[in-house]
């Protein structure tokens, strides 16, 4: 396979792929984050940050505002004290919060759910989470002025029709509509400069049976489309701000690039064209975790989907856990898995800022270069189960490769023209 690359013609701006949904705490040891910011990554979202293996202390407003009944005007009425620690460690470490209002997803809410139920003042919801915002962005309470741009108005209240089988939003779909209108609405006119929106749609898998044959569909599925459609309606109707929209998937590469382009088609037709759109949780092959072919479809998946219509994206997630989702660090012993490398070698791109043509790649195979005007990167990454014999047509000087399947460091590494399959090169040029 002969790759083109032609570091003389910019095409773009490289976009923030590599971001990521829970920070790898440990209680509240927050040492790890130095991984993230040697991955420069962009964002960490809030959310799952803050639930019963945390001790209820973290991020949701339930944990920051714990007495509904308070007075949401009042300092005293607020408890930032875990948050607080969260959010200096990813300020110091260069990672801006992307911040989830609500509540983190409830397990065993089919038995009793305690936090999960719409608010019982809509407007005064709303209050609380201003004030969280003067918190962290213009001091008050003892807080600070950090930049933090994106506010998101709850997580995934589509994910089932039926509010009892529902671990996120115990409540009807338009009573989320009517809740996203008010809040939405108080949010901004409060903070014109800031980004509100939301509200983490469970994803758009029933397209598939459009584009694949006698593909496998479900109420739920068709559920999540229902619930887009009205949502996109009723704000529309109420003249609501949304200044982005975030939804999720754990699909395929290919799908999840027809999912992008068919929400930012539908908000176009909204009225809604100037919305940024972020696949803010993904995950592509889970149960994958810890191997090299997940280190290269997750690589595949950041490299495609800057060609997206997307503005952003966050993987799921990056604590240190022993469950399917934690891909990123292993937790015995604690040091990262694979895939934490496909996000450091994103980032060569990231900090180069310019993305430039290629050419010349096959499928199963995906790549992106970049330049920063002095050099030039190219990260290529094979998700077939073969190797591929590769060369490169550039007038650009080769300085050295980093990164395949065979030990992964940042060290330079001798490459023989084959790229193995499930692996992942970081190639660097002189220009």
């Amino acid at each position: 396979m002969q790759v083109k690359i032609d570091f003389t013609k910019t095409i773009g701006e490289i976009k923030p792929m590599h971001a990521v949904n829970r920070p790898p705490i440990l209680d509240t040891d927050f040492s790890m984050f130095k991984y993230l910011k040697q991955a420069g990554i962009p964002f960490a979202r809030l959310h799952d940050v803050g639930g019963a293996y945390a001790g209820f202390r973290w991020v949701d407003i339930p944990n920051i505002f714990r007495d509904f009944n308070a007075d949401p005007y009042k300092e005293e009425s607020y408890d930032f004290a875990f948050t607080d620690l969260l959010i200096t460690a990813l300020i110091e470490n260069g990672i801006e919060p992307f911040y989830r209002l609500g509540v983190t997803y409830e397990t065993g809410s089919e038995i009793k759910a305690y936090r999960i139920f719409p608010p019982a003042d809509y407007q005064k919801w709303a209050i609380v989470c201003e004030h969280i915002i003067l918190h962290y962005t213009q001091g008050w309470a003892n807080g600070f002025n950090y930049s933090i741009r994106y506010w998101e108005i709850w997580n995934e209240p589509d994910n089932y029709e039926e509010p009892l089988e529902n671990h996120m939003w115990q409540g009807s779909k338009e009573q989320y509509y009517e809740l996203y209108a008010v809040a939405s609405k108080h949010l901004k006119n409060r903070f014109p400069h800031l980004k509100i929106g939301g509200y983490s749609s469970c994803g758009f898998y029933d397209l598939q049976k459009s584009f694949v044959k006698e593909a496998a569909s479900s109420p739920r599925f068709e559920y999540f489309i229902d619930f887009f459609d009205g949502f996109l309606d009723y704000i529309k109707s109420n003249n609501c701000p949304l200044d982005f929209f975030s939804w999720h998937s754990y699909d395929t590469i290919e799908n999840n690039l027809i999912y992008a382009n068919y929400a930012k088609k539908r908000l176009e037709e909204a009225g809604y064209s100037h919305t940024e759109t972020t696949l803010n949780e993904w995950n592509c092959e889970p149960n994958a975790r810890g191997t090299y072919r997940h280190m290269a479809l997750t690589a595949g998946m950041m490299l495609a989907l800057q060609n997206s219509a997307l503005n952003s994206a966050m993987f799921y997630h990056a604590e240190v856990c022993v469950f399917t989702f934690g891909g990123l660090f292993n937790p015995r012993p604690i040091q990262p898995f694979p895939t934490y490398y496909a996000f450091t070698a994103f980032n060569k791109l990231y900090q180069a800022k310019n993305q430039v043509y290629i050419d010349g790649v096959e499928q199963g195979v995906y790549a992106l270069a970049a330049t920063d005007g002095q050099k030039g990167y190219l990260v290529i990454t094979n998700t077939k189960d073969q190797d591929i014999s590769l060369d490169f047509q550039t007038g650009a000087k080769i300085e050295k490769y980093l990164l395949t399947a065979d030990g992964f460091t940042e060290q330079e590494i001798e490459f023989n023209g084959v790229l193995p399959k499930e692996s992942l090169l970081v190639v660097e040029f002189s220009l």
